[in-house]
């Protein structure tokens, strides 16, 4: 297909992420990536836009470049949830020259940046509507992200002047360039935070929006009669001192490992991309040791309220969809018309479940499904998540929830602390985890909470 395609391309997308129908210059493209006929979507581009759309519920709209063989295509998909579906319309279609990954490269660095000082990550269209919140957002907002989604980030926000009365959004709007520092208010009262971003680009060098990071302004976290938010002094140090250098590694690693400062042997172009894995996987620590300082605290709280279990856990299998995806793992999670009132704070009950998925992904073989079941079981709301992984021995099952200790110390990844923080979080709501395995029979672990 050459130059551009006048008419729009059609195209249905299942829950599971299978092209299940699609024209003919929409399957051409997707046997080309790799793909079959009625298989997984196999157009990264494409694939993201149909789960976030399945994800929030809402139609996305947005330009992307789909790599074809030598060339480029840029093409505009229009993503609109349908029931269980998703369907696709797909405009443009013009075929140009490849342009190389470094821009794409640039902003992956960009963000990592962001995310070090982050407490909660948010993206914007060019018009300052907001196209993505990250979960740990919920807290500021009050409620679930999918409810601002398409609004302008105004409404989220009220925009602070600085010391000369200027807004530095709408000025890095204008100047379409990178967005330095923005106080403001969120308007439903939960406190104050400074924003920062970097603008997106698409191929052709068209600005597309912001992607950026708000951090909370630690003074206004808490009066001298609340505990504070951030665990301790000795948990803050931790993080601000680790987070920056980290970010900073993985970005330079990033950089070396895609040869975007010019040719570079193979092996040392692998080298820096295990080191950026590496990296990653200590941010992750870094995570998990702030969140032990903070449950280990005598005035921890969790604070409860009525939440939906069946949909904590969709959103919680939607986070992890991608990760699955790579190591062909299908997630089997509650229907949409499922619910499950429970007890309990949402941000947290979303940590617990994305470590409880998260790890039954990991454990999972190649080709195997992941089952999320959501009941009630007299006064308690149950989760239980089941894989098809090589099991646990019984002997191991307290172990694997103390401090330090993995399900498997001999394979890659993971601090040992996931469970321990998981399990202690669910008995500060009153719920409990416990696991059922045996080797060679998978494992079965279950979050129950009280029934909301």
């Amino acid at each position: 297909m050459g130059g551009m395609n006048a008419a729009p391309v059609h195209g249905r997308v299942d829950r599971s992420g299978r092209l299940i129908e699609a024209d003919p210059p929409l399957l051409g493209l997707q046997l080309r990536a790799g793909g079959e006929a009625g298989g997984a979507l196999a157009v990264p581009q494409i694939a993201a836009l149909a789960r976030l759309a399945n994800r929030l519920g809402i139609l996305i709209s947005r330009a992307v470049i789909a790599a074809d063989g030598e060339s480029d295509i840029d093409l505009w998909v229009r993503a609109q949830p349908d029931g269980n579906e998703v369907r696709l319309t797909i405009g443009g279609w013009n075929r140009r020259p490849a342009l190389p990954a470094i821009a794409a490269r640039d902003i992956d660095r960009e963000t990592d940046f962001l995310r070090a000082s982050a407490d909660w990550l948010w993206e914007t269209d060019e018009a300052l509507k907001l196209v993505a919140l990250s979960a740990s957002a919920e807290e500021a907002i009050g409620g679930p992200a999918s409810g601002m989604i398409g609004q302008p980030i105004t409404q989220l926000v009220r925009l602070v002047e600085d010391e000369e009365g200027n807004l530095p959004l709408l000025a890095a709007l204008a100047a379409q360039g990178r967005l330095e520092a923005q106080d403001a208010e969120l308007r439903n009262g939960n406190g104050s935070v400074r924003l920062s971003a970097v603008p997106i680009h698409d191929g052709a060098g068209r600005f597309v929006g912001f992607r950026g990071n708000a951090a909370w302004h630690r003074a206004k976290l808490a009066s001298p009669e609340e505990p504070r938010i951030v665990a301790d002094a000795f948990g803050e140090r931790l993080d601000r001192a680790l987070r920056e250098p980290l970010a900073r590694i993985i970005s330079r690693a990033d950089s070396i490992s895609t040869r975007s400062e010019g040719p570079l042997r193979r092996d040392y172009a692998e080298y820096a991309g295990d080191i950026a894995t590496a990296g990653r996987h200590l941010l992750a620590l870094v995570d998990d040791l702030v969140d032990l300082q903070a449950i280990e605290r005598s005035d921890f709280r969790v604070e409860a309220e009525v939440i939906d279990l069946a949909d904590v856990a969709r959103r919680a299998a939607g986070l992890l969809a991608v990760r699955a995806s790579d190591r062909e793992v299908r997630i089997d999670r509650p229907g949409d018309d499922e619910r499950l009132p429970a007890s309990g704070d949402f941000k947290r009950v979303l940590q617990i479940l994305v470590n409880l998925i998260g790890n039954a992904v990991r454990y999972s073989p190649n080709g195997a499904m992941v089952w999320i079941r959501a009941e009630q079981a007299a006064d308690r709301a149950v989760v239980v998540i089941a894989d098809q992984g090589k099991g646990i021995d019984p002997e191991d099952h307290e172990r694997i929830f103390e401090k330090f200790e993995r399900v498997d110390p001999g394979e890659p990844g993971g601090s040992g602390l996931g469970l321990y923080i998981a399990r202690r979080l669910a008995r500060a709501m009153d719920g409990e985890i416990s696991v059922d395995s045996a080797p060679g029979q998978g494992a079965r672990f279950t979050l129950t909470l009280p029934v909301g």
